[in-house]
C-alpha cells in the first residue's frame, strides 16, 4: 500500500553553470572577421565599423 501522505524525496537541484565570457578581441585576433565552427557548420563573426558584432552563417 502506498502512503500518499508521505513526503516525496527532494530532487537534487543542479547549480546553474555560469555563462562563459570571451573577449571579442581574443577571438578576432586583430582581424575584423573570425570563423566559428559548430559541428559541421561554419559561422562568420564580423566586427563592423560602428564597433558592433555580427554573426552570420
Amino acid at each position: 500500500m502506498i502512503d500518499h501522505a508521505a513526503p516525496l524525496p527532494e530532487r537534487q537541484k543542479e547549480a546553474p553553470r555560469p555563462t562563459p565570457r570571451h573577449e571579442a578581441s581574443d577571438i578576432l585576433c586583430g582581424s575584423n572577421t573570425a570563423e566559428i565552427r559548430l559541428e559541421d557548420r561554419v559561422y562568420t563573426l564580423r566586427l563592423t565599423r560602428a564597433g558592433k558584432l555580427i554573426l552570420t552563417k
